[in-house]
């Protein structure tokens, strides 16, 4: 999911962050994970593994998996997003990173295993319309309507569970890159004229889109 630079909601200008969940009281711009990985080229749309559901992770603690886990994160920093799952760098497991504002300027930051969101409640939760992007739709941003509260249940890398809250921006992403999992990108809840007009605005823009992200990736020395 791509960064929104907009904000709809004052900001709350405090250092905030939550890491899996939990308050810290303080985190680095680049995450640990991100310092460690390597950059993986990201899928784009049209191509089979982003259409089709992810398989379960049946394997906790592995230096695999870590490693996926650091080299995700290195890649969404690099792609300027919000949130990326497995699959979007050719890994056909469900699993999602994320490094993501809320509406309140609280930074979210972590990983989540065989994620399933909670059925929304409709008397607590409002549908909203708002922009969204995604890394494997580079350079396009339409409406799509999510609800504004999501609560995400899964598990971390060592398979410890975990719940996982969001609100405004944040929950988009949890629900973004949820979809991403079951083989669905925001393109599916679009319609057919949206559609197009989001695969025309990645036309114009993917090689600039590319570009930038290859400039940012040597500026790592990555």
């Amino acid at each position: 999911m791509s960064v929104r630079h907009d904000q709809s909601r004052p900001v709350d200008r405090r250092v905030r962050v939550r890491v899996q969940g939990r308050p810290v009281n303080s985190y680095p711009a680049l995450s640990p994970e991100a310092e460690r990985g390597s950059v993986r080229r990201i899928t784009v749309v049209g191509e089979e593994i982003l259409s089709r559901p992810c398989r379960e992770v049946t394997e906790f603690g592995t230096p695999q998996l870590s490693a996926l886990i650091d080299d995700m994160f290195l890649t969404m920093h690099v792609a300027e997003g919000a949130g990326l799952a497995a699959n979007q760098v050719g890994a056909d497991l469900r699993l999602f990173v994320y490094d993501c504002p809320d509406d309140d300027g609280i930074r979210h930051v972590g990983h989540i295993i065989n994620p399933v969101l909670d059925p929304p409640d409709p008397g607590s939760r409002r549908l909203i319309d708002d922009a969204e992007g995604c890394l494997s739709v580079p350079g396009a941003a339409m409406a799509v309507p999510r609800t504004d509260r999501a609560v995400a249940r899964g598990f971390d890398k060592d398979g410890n569970p975990l719940v996982i809250e969001g609100t405004g921006y944040f929950a988009r992403c949890l629900q973004h890159e949820t979809d991403h999992l079951v083989g669905h990108t925001y393109l599916d809840r679009l319609s057919k004229r949206d559609r197009k007009d989001a695969l025309r605005q990645m036309e114009d823009r993917r090689e600039d889109v590319f570009a930038q992200r290859a400039i940012r990736a040597a500026r790592l020395g990555r």
